[in-house]
Parts: structure tokens; sequence; C-alpha cells
């Protein structure tokens, strides 16, 4: 991930005629992308994660009042005289935690039910949270069709998430092991017609960078790079374990960049998409350097649970 993303935005970038053919089919494909991945997913996870709820409920709180406040107060002091560029920044941090967050949780033995729980929830509320999020945090200064936005984000995320779930419900499990795996390869490939086709809206952007552009892409780096931070402190200041502590980091850090994308490409002009696919470059590497600081300190502990994951199997 941390090679594939950044691929596809240069891809884009450099072939911006031919990507951008795969404009008109990012919402079906990121549907697609979706549906795929709650299919690892059932009802009974999310029932377990509620009668203890604190931990989730303190990482929706940092994805969707915490950063966006403090992207839109920061950015509103450095680039208050964009009114496009404040709102990219804004959208990068209104939009869901990201699908692949549990790659990264399951790579260094976290908590899959909460962090799966937790996707599954801030996914099927997007088309609330996301427009509600913008209209309060940019007001009038952009116009927003929160109507057609809540459609949109329903039938991307929502929809295809409940519907997942319920497939692998009612298969009890079979469609984890059976579906999921045999779509996975064309959800990649979506993953790559997604980001390329989006990038190709950013292309003069970055083919003319001003300094105003590069200040951008260095704040959308540092906002990143704290909201793993702000997961690992709170999971420290709740003194949860370290599976937890694991989970609240990577979904607090992590976006789905492509559900921003495609609403900046549906209802914004051509510069806010700038600050939110810029954080594609971003994303997966600070999840790795993340993942050495969690190596370094829980190492034993994480290699522990490998091996006893491992005996059980």
């Amino acid at each position: 991930m941390p090679i594939i993303t950044p691929s596809c935005l240069a891809l884009g970038v450099l072939f911006p005629q031919i990507t951008g053919h795969f404009l008109p089919f990012v919402t079906i494909l990121f549907a697609f992308m979706t549906f795929q991945g709650s299919l690892g997913s059932d009802f009974r996870q999310v029932a377990r994660v509620f009668r203890h709820p604190l931990p989730m409920i303190v990482i929706l709180l940092l994805l969707h009042v915490w950063i966006p406040c403090l992207a839109r107060f920061i950015g509103g002091v450095a680039f208050g005289f964009d009114k496009s560029l404040v709102a990219g920044i804004v959208l990068e941090y209104v939009v869901p935690t990201g699908i692949v967050s549990f790659m990264w949780v399951s790579i260094y033995r976290g908590n899959g039910a909460l962090t799966l729980s937790t996707i599954l929830i801030d996914t099927v509320l997007a088309p609330i949270f996301v427009p509600v999020s913008l209209q309060i945090l940019l007001g009038t200064s952009v116009q927003i069709n929160a109507v057609d936005m809540m459609k949109d984000m329903a039938f991307m995320v929502a929809v295809p998430a409940v519907l997942g779930m319920a497939v692998n419900h009612l298969s009890h499990g079979r469609a984890n092991t059976t579906v999921k795996p045999a779509l996975a390869p064309f959800s990649k490939l979506a993953l790559i017609l997604v980001v390329s086709g989006n990038s190709s809206r950013v292309a003069p952007f970055i083919r003319h960078l001003t300094p105003t552009l590069v200040g951008v892409a260095l704040l959308i780096l540092c906002i990143a790079a704290s909201g793993y931070l702000w997961g690992w402190l709170a999971a420290k200041l709740l003194h949860q374990p370290r599976e937890t502590l694991i989970s609240m980091t990577y979904n607090s850090g992590m976006r789905n960049i492509s559900a921003g994308a495609v609403l900046a490409g549906a209802y914004f002009p051509a510069e806010v998409m700038f600050p939110v696919m810029i954080g594609t470059l971003f994303q997966q590497v600070l999840a790795s350097l993340y993942g050495l600081l969690i190596k370094k300190k829980f190492g034993e502990a994480v290699e522990d649970a490998d091996k006893n994951r491992q005996a059980s199997a």
C-alpha cells in the first residue's frame, strides 16, 4: 500500500488524458470496494464492541470533532485567503476512517473486533457525519448540496457495507472465506482506477506547484501524522490494553481518502481535490512508520500474540 497508492497518484498526474476516462465510474467502483471489504464482518462483532463502547466513541470523537476542528482552524489561519484550499483540507479530515486500517491492525495484532466495528459504524453513519460536518465547519463559505451528498455517501459506503455484513452473516461466515478472497483482485483493481482517475483532476496543480500548494501538502502531512498520535495518546490516557491502543492509533490516523476524492470531484471546484489527493502520498507511509514504533515498544508482545494465534490454528 505505501507503493500502490502514490504510484496511482503519479499515474493520474502523468497521464490524465487516459486516467480521466475512469472518472464517471468511480462511484460504482468505490461501492464495490466497500462491499468487498465488508464481507469480512458481521453484526455479532459490532454487538460485542457495543458492550464496551468507550474506545469506539473516543475514536469517532477524534475522527469527526477534534481533528476536523483542528484542520479547520489551522487551515483557516494559514490559507484563509483561498476558500477552496480550506474546503479541501477540511474534507480530507471529515471522511470516515480508512478501511485499510484493518490490514495494519491485523499485522500488529491489534483489536480486530474494535477496528471492524469502528469502520462499519463510521461508514454507515458517513452520509450524516460528512455533510453535517462540512456544513458546520465551512458554513456558507462553500456551497454544499447536503442532500445529494448524503445520497452519494449512502450509495458508496453505507448500503454496500450493510449488504456485505448481511451476506457474510447469512452465509455463516463463508462469504469471508470464499467470496471476499475471490473478489479481492477486482477490489485492488478498482482502487487503482479510483485513485488514478481522481488524480487526473489534480494533474494541473501538481505539475505547476506553487509555494502555497507546497505549504498545503506540508500541513496535510502534519495533521495526518498527528491523527495517529491522538489515537495513541487517547488510548494511553484511558489505560487501554496494547491491542486496543493499536486499533485506536490506526483508526484515528487513517482516512478513506478515496471517498473524499469522489466527493471532491462531484461537489467542489477542482482546486479542492489537491489537499484531498495529496494525502495519498503520506497515509500509508505514516502507517508504516507508526508500525515501527509499535514494534519497538510492543515487539515481544506482538510476537507472542502471533505465536499464540499460530498455535491455536
